[in-house]
């Protein structure tokens, strides 16, 4: 059976609402998901802080990314080192490269919108 709250990494983490990393990191809280966001600049979304380190985390269900494939680079060993069980590659975000390295770990690679899997009870 799957965990019904999912420790989630928001990739790509922005303090600015009109950004959709913003209103993921607030649907994943509405849906009490467990939620550590990464970004460039220090911020918040609500009540989740906006690390700009590698936080090291323990028991990450979910990497959902909202940078695109040529700044994703820079996290590849952070996002291996923290061995998800799955890696959500939002609209612009896709990237073959670590899609495979992901699958290659076991790790399930998925091209979907976190907003959309929220919404309609898939995530």
């Amino acid at each position: 059976m799957e965990l019904k709250h999912k420790k989630t990494i928001v990739l790509g983490a922005s303090p600015n609402p009109m950004r959709y990393s913003y209103l993921a990191v607030n649907r994943l809280r509405s849906k009490q998901h467990p939620v550590v966001a990464i970004g460039k600049r220090v911020g918040a979304v609500a009540d989740v802080s906006i690390h700009t380190d590698h936080p090291n985390i323990d028991d990450v269900h979910t990497i959902t990314l909202y940078l695109n494939a040529t700044n994703q680079k820079q996290y590849y060993d952070y996002i291996m080192s923290l061995h998800p069980k799955r890696i959500i590659f939002n609209p612009g975000a896709e990237n073959d490269e670590l899609a495979k390295m992901a699958s290659q770990q076991g790790i399930q690679a998925i091209e979907a919108c976190t907003l959309v899997l929220l919404s309609t009870g898939q995530y």
